[in-house]
């Protein structure tokens, strides 16, 4: 009973100290999603006008510009796809992973050939243990994201984007994330970033009326300018929305280890008491029948 005692306690002690563990993960989550929260809200108005703005430059333009042109043959698709740099989120990654699988399978059905451009450790490691290619890959910043990872991804995406599929370079570019819905909800989602898909009349959205623009010099020469910032744009807000559903679900997921390592000193608690009341029982037992043995002795003396 004494040894069994003794490994409650010391298995209370380790879920103890996991339990710190996982409650100061969970606060620092807490902490930095808020910022994280700021972030989209900042970047969705800029990258929504900026969407906006472009579809209305190609829409007066003339001529076709590389960005917003269809292909007529679609060989080879890149396919962006956002994870984490970290566990203990979750679902998180398993979830966008996933999406990622079912957008490949689907263009694979197209006859189009895939290149994966990866961000976050988790789609590298995915990927390696499958001993695929991978065209590209970025880490290390997928809970606190910049602009200028953005633009660097987007700069090497658009350049593999003016080249032809012969000499490595891609007819399409997808991305795959995480949309941050609320701090309960996150949804994997899937936008084609390249080429930009124009629909006449847009911009209104809501009842939102159209804004008027004026071109100067041109809408060719606006579009030149405009499309890559479209696309670092688009990159960057996915990335805050990535890193802001990852944040979130950090967060619930060492809540409810915390809530778990909680259940589960209660219960080693328990069965720590009712041995250690089994090894009191089992001292008095032997207490009594050694004080009755005694006096049966000194009676028959």
């Amino acid at each position: 009973m004494a040894g069994q005692l003794r490994a409650y306690r010391r298995q209370i002690r380790s879920v103890q100290a996991t339990k710190k563990i996982t409650r100061a993960m969970e606060l620092i989550a807490a902490s930095r999603i808020i910022k994280a929260q700021a972030n989209v809200r900042a970047s969705t108005p800029y990258a929504r006008a900026l969407t906006r703005a472009v579809s209305a430059a190609a829409s007066n333009a003339s001529l076709d510009h590389p960005l917003i042109t269809e292909k007529p043959q679609v060989r080879r698709a890149a396919v962006l796809l956002l994870s984490s740099d970290r566990g203990l989120a979750g679902a998180y990654s398993s979830s966008v992973l996933r999406e990622g699988e079912r957008l490949s399978a689907a263009l694979r059905a197209e006859g189009k050939e895939i290149s994966p451009y990866l961000v976050g450790r988790k789609a590298a490691s995915f990927y390696r243990f499958r001993r695929r290619d991978i065209t590209a890959e970025w880490s290390g910043f997928t809970d606190s994201p910049r602009y200028e990872h953005a633009k660097e991804i987007g700069e090497r995406l658009v350049e593999d984007f003016g080249r032809e599929a012969a000499e490595g370079g891609i007819d399409e570019i997808h991305v795959v994330y995480t949309h941050f819905v609320n701090m309960v909800t996150q949804e994997p989602r899937v936008i084609r970033l390249l080429p930009l898909e124009v629909v006449e009349g847009s911009g209104a959205q809501d009842g939102e009326l159209t804004p008027l623009y004026s071109f100067e010099p041109s809408p060719e020469a606006v579009l030149d300018a405009l499309l890559p910032q479209y696309v670092n744009s688009r990159i960057y807000n996915c990335l805050l929305q990535a890193a802001a559903s990852e944040l979130a679900a950090r967060q619930r997921a060492m809540k409810s280890a915390t809530d778990n390592a909680d259940e589960l000193i209660k219960n080693l608690t328990r069965l720590a008491n009712n041995a250690r009341q089994a090894d009191i029982t089992q001292e008095i037992t032997e207490i009594v029948g050694g004080a009755d043995a005694l006096a049966s002795s000194g009676s028959r003396g």
